[in-house]
């Protein structure tokens, strides 16, 4: 049953950078910390640092998100949206991966 558990973690481990979806917040992260504090007999410990982790992440995300509607803003004065939208619409514009304010720096592909 550990080892099952254990991939169940590496797989989540690397599946949750690749999602570009707002972060989860407590209960998501919380979760996951509890199940890895549980292997170790600290699940509450886990959980607790899994909440403060998750709820410093989507503060993070909901932070950049304002920074590029507000640069979205100064490119089209009067432009109508949540900043959802607009971080969105300034990520399609400019190539920018979420989480990633700047330009992403991939190589140019010739034709």
């Amino acid at each position: 049953m550990r080892p099952l558990l254990g991939l169940s973690l590496l797989a989540f481990a690397v599946a949750a950078p690749l999602a570009h979806a707002e972060p989860g917040g407590c209960l998501k992260y919380g979760a996951a910390g509890a199940v890895g504090g549980h292997l170790v007999n600290h699940g509450v410990l886990g959980a607790v640092g899994g909440c403060a982790t998750g709820m410093y992440k989507r503060h993070e995300f909901r932070k950049e998100a304002r920074e590029k509607a507000a640069l979205y803003d100064k490119e089209h004065p009067g432009a109508k949206g949540s900043y959802e939208e607009k971080a969105t619409a300034y990520d399609v514009e400019h190539s920018t991966q979420p989480g990633k304010s700047a330009p992403s720096d991939a190589p140019a592909t010739k034709d």
